[in-house]
């Protein structure tokens, strides 16, 4: 990424951050590498429980921000706060609904105080419906969206099979469009408004693709709906002789040709199995097979083998082998680290390059 002397697309943009654990901090820290300055409020005597539930979650998704240590309880310290809002253009909140009711500094309370202001309640379930009480975590959202009933393997339980919390970083995604829509917004109206975002809702957004799957293929069961998600010929990772893994995902049927020219898959590289429907009532077999070949290549082979017929694969690199990816060096992604450095925000806008965000801060001075 090259550096450059334009303004940061959110310079000038203060954000009061009362979140805690990841996606309030997640939005913030996608705020603050666009140039928003980042006041995070933290309850004594520990602050963020992301500080000792997990320490480099908490480095990873709190860098380049303030941090400022507020008892809420006590009505002088809030009082510190508030003055703080008067000023900011964005507030977050990740409480359970109600909380920030209690101490004086919700939406209704802040926005009719405030006008221009732009607040974001993050929870689980939303500030209203039967749930909204809930306490929860990723899988929950997951459960509730209808996203872990089609995930796993096709003949097993459901399970979170996903490496990350997508629940979680969906709903950040959301809460980081949302917002920036607000902001453009009140340059139209004036007015800010109150972002109501829920990790279950945009879980549950993510699964329209699939329900229109289902709808246009009659699959009305979850076991029909599980193999349709889940069974499909030519698409996984396939273990190598040097025991590393090479993704593979020849789903069209110009690229099923092409890996059956790569790779020795008789008897399914014949005119009855040219057509994506035709793989997909024998996808196991295929796999197999697929398998079988590629036992007998080491993966960078493989890899190379498969790049040079047009084939889509990648390597399954591992975490730690990050720093090493040219690739995504070559575009400016890696920030400065160790063997697991950090990712700088992934699309180069004017303003945001050359230098990375400072660490995490430390739990910041209380208010006198």
């Amino acid at each position: 990424m090259t550096a450059t002397t334009a303004r940061p697309p959110l310079q000038g943009i203060t954000v009061v951050d009362f979140s805690e654990l990841l996606p309030g901090p997640f939005l913030t820290q996608n705020l603050a590498e666009m140039g928003a300055r980042i006041i995070k409020i933290e309850r004594p005597p520990h602050g963020d429980n992301a500080r000792h539930l997990g320490q480099g979650a908490f480095e990873a998704v709190n860098r380049g921000k303030q941090s400022l240590m507020v008892d809420l309880k006590d009505e002088a310290q809030r009082d510190h706060v508030r003055a703080l809002i008067a000023s900011a253009d964005v507030v977050v909140e990740s409480y359970r609904p109600g909380v920030m009711a209690r101490l004086g500094l919700d939406a209704s309370a802040l926005c009719q105080a405030f006008p221009r202001l732009i607040y974001v309640s993050l929870s689980g379930y939303g500030q209203t419906g039967p749930w909204a009480d809930l306490p929860g975590h990723d899988i929950n959202y997951l459960a509730a969206a209808g996203v872990l009933a089609v995930s796993g393997q096709a003949n097993g339980a459901p399970a979170q099979s996903f490496g990350l919390p997508v629940a979680d970083l969906c709903g950040t995604m959301y809460a980081l469009s949302a917002t920036l829509a607000a902001l453009f917004q009140r340059e139209a109206t004036g007015r800010g408004q109150y972002l109501d975002v829920a990790l279950a809702d945009c879980a549950l957004h993510w699964m329209n693709p699939r329900l229109g799957a289902y709808r246009s293929a009659g699959a009305r069961t979850v076991q029909a709906q599980r193999e349709a998600t889940l069974v499909k010929a030519a698409y996984g990772a396939f273990r190598c002789k040097d025991g590393r893994y090479v993704s593979i995902a020849a789903l069209e049927d110009h690229f099923w040709k092409r890996l059956c020219t790569a790779l020795p898959l008789a008897p399914f590289d014949g005119p009855e199995y040219a057509t994506h429907k035709t793989r997909k009532a024998v996808a196991d077999a295929i796999n197999l097979r697929i398998e079988q070949a590629m036992e007998s290549l080491d993966s960078g082979e493989a890899f190379e083998l498969l790049c040079r017929h047009d084939v889509p694969a990648a390597p399954v690199v591992h975490p730690a082998e990050l720093s090493t990816q040219a690739h995504f060096a070559s575009r400016g992604k890696l920030g400065a680290g160790d063997d697991m450095p950090w990712v700088r925000f992934p699309v180069a806008m004017e303003g945001m390059g050359g230098t990375d965000l400072a660490g995490a801060p430390s739990l910041g001075a209380g208010i006198d």
